[in-house]
């Protein structure tokens, strides 16, 4: 079959460019793929991200070679029915997205966003930085313990009350301070070249974290679900107590990343334990369950070794003040009881698997003792038949 290269688009309401992926698409299915409606997407329809699951698109009011969506600023409200998949009987309702929303609603006008996405397993910052520095921005410098997180101004700022600051964690995830949306098309569409395993587009903006910030008097804190920044902090240390609020919201949308994951999995093997029940035969290889093995184990290192989601950074120990902030905004985003809900999954999915390993391991050694029965019958067959002859 030849393959041509689709571009998926994504569109704010005015039609400006806002992201850009390339896809494959089977030239043989152009045509019956712009015949499907938003809730039947066709099967062939692939983005890069191999790992995690593919989720439906919407494609309206296109040519062959483009697909529209919308802002990530509209992103939960407008493409809800598109990036959602039908409920299918018999299987589980769709979940929402576990990251959190402000309330855009009767809004301050000194309330500014801090916007976060997970877009790739990982990001090459060498490269980015160099990229980024061509492109007009400036390096922001951090403590040298600090070395998997890139910091980048800029002097076009959404709202004049704060300077605009992105911050780049090695992780794959990318924190926005007060940025024009036109400079977060820009970044986000750079990130493209240095990602390491991007994850799918809709999944990437369905499971971003949004919260406002001020700044007013008294000294940094949450409340009530919102940052506020001292007004008499230095710049450095401003720029340190934003990190710490950064890096919090950089756990969470990778959280919510591997949690969808986890649900794909699920999914996957949701029949094993009815079909047991049942007393019938699981159509399962021993190929195909050290492959969900693998999968499962794979999710347990990211979660567990890889993520610094189980214990408090290093970065933290020395500065005191920080780490309070970091950790009443790991509260506020329930991250360690999403934690603790994931690896109780993760170790029944486990359970499950081992008892499958376990299975075709006995049917392979009861296959083997029938192969050893029935070569012992025909030798003794052998045997009788030279003594009566």
């Amino acid at each position: 079959l030849k393959t041509k290269l689709l571009t998926l688009f994504l569109r704010t309401q005015t039609g400006s460019l806002i992201f850009s992926r390339t896809c494959h698409l089977s030239a043989p299915h152009q045509q019956q793929m712009m015949s499907y409606n938003e809730y039947d997407p066709p099967a062939f329809w692939r983005c890069k991200s191999p790992n995690l699951p593919l989720l439906t698109h919407s494609v309206t009011n296109c040519g062959v070679g483009q697909m529209c969506f919308y802002s990530s600023s509209i992103i939960k409200s407008v493409l809800t029915p598109s990036l959602k998949p039908t409920t299918v009987p018999g299987k589980r309702a769709p979940k929402g997205p576990r990251t959190k929303q402000p309330s855009r609603a009767n809004q301050p006008s000194d309330m500014m966003q801090c916007i976060a996405f997970a877009t790739a397993d990982q990001y090459h910052l060498p490269t980015l930085s160099h990229d980024l520095i061509n492109h007009g921005f400036r390096e922001v410098d951090l403590p040298r313990d600090a070395s998997n997180v890139l910091v980048i101004s800029t002097d076009v700022a959404a709202k004049p009350d704060d300077d605009a600051l992105i911050f780049l964690f090695r992780e794959g995830s990318v924190v926005f301070w007060n940025v024009e949306e036109k400079t977060m098309k820009k970044v986000l569409r750079l990130l493209e070249h240095h990602e390491i395993q991007p994850y799918e587009v809709a999944l990437v903006y369905w499971e971003n974290e949004e919260i406002n910030y001020t700044v007013g008097e008294g000294n940094t804190k949450l409340e009530r679900g919102n940052f506020v920044l001292s007004d008499q902090m230095a710049q450095h240390q401003a720029v340190l107590e934003k990190f710490a609020f950064s890096n919090a919201l950089c756990l969470s949308v990778k959280l919510a990343i591997w949690e969808v994951a986890l649900d794909s999995f699920v999914e996957s093997i949701q029949s094993i334990p009815e079909t047991l029940k049942s007393g019938k035969r699981v159509q399962l290889s021993s190929a195909e369950v050290m492959q969900k093995i693998g999968e499962l184990f794979t999710l347990r290192h990211c979660i567990n070794l890889r993520s610094d989601l189980l214990l408090t950074p290093d970065f933290y120990w020395d500065r005191e003040n920080l780490e309070k902030l970091y950790d009443k905004t790991c509260q506020f985003l329930s991250i360690n009881r999403r934690v603790n809900v994931v690896n109780e999954k993760l170790e029944h999915c486990t359970q499950l698997t081992d008892l499958m390993r376990s299975h075709l391991s006995e049917k392979h050694s009861l296959r083997l003792e029938w192969m050893i029965v029935i070569l012992i019958t025909i030798e003794v067959m052998f045997e009788l038949a030279k003594m009566i002859f």
